[in-house]
């Protein structure tokens, strides 16, 4: 068991850190509170008796100190191709595994191009992207491959009601539009495509209870870098709702609002992902409410099954190559559904 361990969240006041935090102390971790403002994570620890220890990602000293006799450490700090670099040079030095939910394509490049050999050396398991958006669909495609070894193309369908995006989810969209100056990307061929085409809107058929909905195509996700970092597949793409697409883009969207005692969103997804392979199709559905809020227990998850053992591999590694993908998705229950089509139609 890991419960009573010590797990460092760095960037722990901010919206997704928090639900991260919360979730930890139900598993009977015990967390530790890092970031850079002192004063809010001592906000945040009031009452509680969390330990406060802040650290700024240009101070390897500070984030020495924050990671100290901590069995892992969470990285919810964006943008990430700010944080990353950073914590995981600090959680490599603590020889300590490293977990992040960063969504940002490019900074998840960064990972696996500048830390794979250093980390299988050091026997350390990273592993990014474990967030909704990079993680939670490089399960469903893993899932739903079964036993293929590769496949000819991979879809993973966002359907979401809305999406109400958080400081930290603008900050990060920012930085991601500057390093690509303004353009869109794609994973096609097997390699990432950086490109000015306009983005085609089409329909998706989302099963039940969602049914076809109008997306935008090519609407480019994390998945693009976790899938093929382990599975045979040339062509990786995304979509979003057309709602959802439009709430992200608009700068006057709100961010998002409590609506349970949970401190969950009214936001409702459905992800779809399909793999295909000649004439053959495999899926798996997830169902839920609140994407930062359910990134909170695919996180706490991985963390609890890396310091159990119950890994695949070490390095840098994608959650669907690293762990047991329909294993970590019934786990996840019931913050998910989740159906998996095993069967293949032609």
């Amino acid at each position: 068991m890991a419960a009573g361990l010590g797990v460092v969240v760095y960037g722990a006041y901010g919206h997704t850190g928090r639900f991260v935090v919360e979730r930890l102390r139900e598993r009977g971790f015990v967390p530790v509170l890092s970031g850079r403002d002192a004063d809010r994570l001592k906000a945040l620890a009031y009452g509680t008796g969390s330990a406060v220890r802040p650290a700024a990602v240009d101070d390897p000293a500070s984030l020495d100190r924050a990671l100290a006799g901590a069995a892992a450490v969470i990285n919810c700090a964006g943008p990430f191709a700010t944080t990353a670099a950073p914590v995981i040079e600090a959680a490599l030095r603590a020889g300590i595994p490293y977990v992040d939910v960063a969504a940002e394509i490019e900074a998840n490049v960064d990972t696996f191009a500048h830390f794979t050999d250093r980390a299988r050396a050091a026997g350390a398991v990273v592993v990014p992207a474990m967030a909704f958006y990079g993680g939670l669909g490089d399960l469903l495609i893993t899932a739903a491959m079964g036993d293929w070894t590769a496949a000819d193309e991979a879809h993973v369908a966002y359907g979401l009601s809305g999406w109400h995006p958080t400081a930290g989810t603008r900050a990060a969209g920012a930085v991601s539009r500057q390093r690509r100056d303004g353009r869109s990307i794609r994973y096609r061929n097997g390699r990432l495509e950086y490109h000015r085409d306009d983005l085609p809107t089409l329909e998706w058929p989302f099963p039940d209870p969602m049914g076809p909905r109008a997306v935008v195509g090519e609407f480019t996700m994390a998945d693009v870098v976790t899938v093929p970092s382990h599975l045979s597949v040339p062509d990786v793409r995304t979509y979003m709702t057309v709602e959802a697409a439009r709430d992200i883009a608009a700068p006057d969207t709100p961010e998002p609002a409590a609506a349970d005692e949970h401190g969950r969103s009214g936001q409702t997804f459905l992800v779809d992902a399909v793999v295909r392979s000649g004439g053959g199709e495999r899926r798996a559905v997830a169902r839920g409410r609140d994407i930062y809020a359910v990134t909170a227990p695919l996180a706490v998850e991985a963390v609890d099954r890396i310091l159990t053992g119950r890994t695949r591999t070490t390095g840098v590694a994608s959650a669907g190559e690293v762990f047991d993908a329909p294993g970590f998705l019934r786990a996840l229950s019931p913050h998910i559904d989740l159906e998996l089509f095993s069967g293949e139609r032609s």
